[in-house]
C-alpha cells in the first residue's frame, strides 16, 4: 500500500486536510489558543509533579502504536489514544516530541494502534523502553497498512496519518481509520496512578 506523507505543522501554522478538514482545523485552533494562552498568562500555581499526579487519577487504556519505518518496524507505548470522529472515522494519539520512534512512524505515513490486553504488561514495558529492537521477542502480522499488528492484542486499528500538530512537549497525531478489528474474550490492560490493572465489570463475581 502506498500512503501519502503526513502533513506536520507547528501550533502557529495554518491547518488544512481533505475529508476531516473541520476536525483538523479545530485541533489546530485549540493548539494555537493553548500556545497563545501559555505565552500571555501567568505561570500556573502548580508544578509538573502535581500536574502529573492529578492527571494520573484518570485511568486510561494502553496502546502500542506501530508502523513499518524506513529502517524496519517501529513502535511506542502510549496512554493518550482516543476516538475523535465517527464520520469520517478518526482517531488520535500523542507521542512525546523526544520520542525516538515517532519520526519513523511519521515517515511511514500510516500506523496501527494496538490495544493491549491485560496479559500484555510485559509488551507495554518493552515498547515504553529504549530497547534497540522492541520487536525481538514479539510476534506480529500485518493488515492493510503494513504496520505491525501485535499478536494477542485486544484490538487493532490501521490508520493513515492525516495531520500532526505540535502541542507543548507532545504531538497531536490525527489518523483516518482504514481497517480495524477486535478479539473476542479479551479484556484491556489499564493504567492508573502509575500502575497497571485490568477491567472488572461492576457487580461481576
Amino acid at each position: 500500500m502506498t500512503a501519502s506523507n503526513p502533513t506536520s505543522v507547528s501550533a502557529s501554522e495554518a491547518v488544512s486536510a481533505s475529508e476531516p478538514e473541520s476536525t483538523a482545523a479545530a485541533l489546530a485552533t485549540a493548539a494555537n489558543d493553548s500556545t497563545s494562552a501559555a505565552n500571555t498568562n501567568p505561570a500556573p500555581a502548580f508544578d509538573s509533579a502535581t500536574f502529573r499526579n492529578v492527571l494520573g487519577h484518570f485511568p486510561t487504556g494502553v496502546t502500542v502504536i506501530t508502523a513499518m519505518g524506513p529502517d524496519g518496524p517501529a513502535g511506542l507505548a502510549v496512554g493518550s489514544f482516543a476516538s475523535v470522529s465517527l464520520e469520517p472515522p478518526l482517531v488520535m494519539f500523542c507521542p512525546g516530541n523526544q520520542s525516538s520512534s515517532w519520526p519513523s512512524i511519521k515517515a511511514a505515513g500510516v500506523f496501527c494502534a494496538n490495544v493491549l490486553a491485560d496479559d500484555q504488561k510485559d509488551v507495554c514495558s518493552t515498547f515504553a523502553s529504549k530497547a534497540p529492537d522492541k520487536f525481538a521477542n514479539v510476534s506480529w502480522t500485518t493488515q492493510c497498512t503494513g504496520s505491525p499488528v501485535l499478536d494477542g492484542a485486544e484490538a487493532w486499528i490501521d490508520c493513515e496519518i492525516i495531520q500532526a500538530i505540535e502541542a507543548g512537549d507532545h504531538w497531536v497525531v490525527l489518523g483516518k481509520v482504514l481497517a480495524l478489528d477486535a478479539a473476542a474474550g479479551k479484556t484491556p490492560l489499564l493504567f492508573y496512578r502509575g500502575g497497571y490493572g485490568c477491567y472488572k465489570e461492576l457487580g461481576a463475581e
